[in-house]
């Protein structure tokens, strides 16, 4: 059976393991959660804040944590998330993408940014299963994107959770000045009809090639990094059946999760 493929909210730096009331609705999603999931053999994350010239892969096998936020308490920078890496899997996947001729590249150094072990801590606390994390492109090219989720496809077969962990609405002046509702509730509505609807494949991925002509898109992305794992994550799926899992207001936006099996 294949693992569904999901891509999540993942808040606002380490809000959501902090008990910001305002992320109480999602971190209480994100532990109910693998409820709904098999227990993977292993994770792999598109995280919104991990950008390179090509594709990156985690390939150390004990990552340790990139705080990769400021102006939070100090526990925010106390948090520890455990999970060992599988440097296997990311030659693996380095081998998937080499068949479909995307460059890649392992990389030994780089840690768990917040993108990755925020919604982890939530999720699977224990920190007992293997975490890859995989680079979005600098170049934020969304065909580019689709095809990336299109090569890492196969990894469902083998027990692995493909995860993207953005935010489907990402305006941090909106955020602040209270002008995000109406506009993230229309985009929120496209994507939504647009992932779930009744259109065929074709129609969904090319829309989301051209989701810049979408309502308030770009008011709702000023840049688009953190749709992009969404992006990944439809490539991945595949085709399968889209749900939207999760649609609350979070800091004044309307945000959703989608989970393809």
């Amino acid at each position: 059976m294949n693992m569904p493929v999901v891509f999540i909210p993942h808040g606002g730096g380490p809000m959501p393991v902090l008990n910001e009331p305002g992320h109480r609705p999602l971190s209480q999603f994100l532990r109910n959660l693998p409820a709904q999931l098999p227990t993977p053999k292993a994770i792999v994350v598109i995280s919104a804040h991990w950008e390179t010239p090509n594709v990156s892969i985690t390939a150390n096998a004990a990552p340790d944590l990139l705080f990769d936020y400021y102006g939070f308490p100090q526990a925010a920078y106390e948090l520890q998330y455990p999970a060992p890496g599988q440097p296997e899997l990311a030659a693996r996947i380095q081998g998937l993408l080499q068949k479909q001729q995307i460059n890649s590249e392992l990389n030994q150094q780089r840690d768990f940014d917040h993108g990755v072990f925020i919604p982890l801590l939530l999720m699977y606390p224990q920190a007992q299963i293997p975490v890859v994390q995989v680079s979005l492109l600098h170049n934020l090219n969304p065909a580019q994107h689709i095809e990336l989720g299109q090569a890492l496809s196969a990894l469902r077969e083998e027990g692995v959770l493909i995860l993207g962990s953005g935010l489907s609405f990402h305006n941090m002046q909106a955020f602040f000045n209270g002008s995000a509702k109406q506009p993230s509730q229309q985009f929120d509505a496209w994507l939504n009809a647009t992932l779930c609807g009744d259109a065929d494949i074709q129609t969904q991925t090319l829309a989301l090639q051209h989701w810049q002509q979408a309502p308030a898109a770009r008011f709702c992305h000023p840049r688009e990094e953190h749709l992009l794992p969404l992006h990944v994550c439809f490539g991945a799926a595949a085709g399968d059946t889209c749900q939207r899992i999760f649609n609350d207001d979070l800091l004044g936006a309307r945000v959703s999760a989608f989970m393809w099996q």
